[in-house]
């Protein structure tokens, strides 16, 4: 059973940073790829950041420049270092692993953004 467990959301106020991690386990495959999403009550759910295998990144054109995804392939965890964060960032983030062509999905951690 693939579990997916985040860490590292909270309150933080504008222009503060926060970093976001996920741990991947229960799985004897590497995840082609990681990624984070976000959702707000009155979005759908949309990529903030993801990374393949082999490294390449992309990003949201609302965080570029701000936000950095990064992983670590030999303990199957990702993380999301978010800078110069925003009251628009507030959302509940999601880890997602693709493995073996199938979606995974943590049970979401909360970030707000705000004085």
């Amino acid at each position: 059973q693939v579990r997916l467990v985040e860490s590292g959301g909270g309150l933080v106020q504008p222009g503060g940073s926060l970093g976001l991690s996920c741990a991947v386990s229960g799985s004897i495959y590497s995840p082609t790829a990681m990624g984070w999403y976000r959702q707000t009550p009155n979005k759908d759910r949309e990529l903030v950041a993801r990374i393949t295998l082999r490294g390449p990144t992309n990003y949201a054109d609302s965080v570029k420049g701000r936000f950095t995804i990064s992983r670590d392939n030999a303990r199957n965890a990702v993380f999301l270092q978010m800078n110069s964060l925003r009251p628009e960032d507030t959302a509940l983030y999601y880890c997602n692993v693709i493995i073996r062509s199938n979606d995974y999905w943590g049970q979401g951690t909360q970030v707000t953004v705000s004085y």
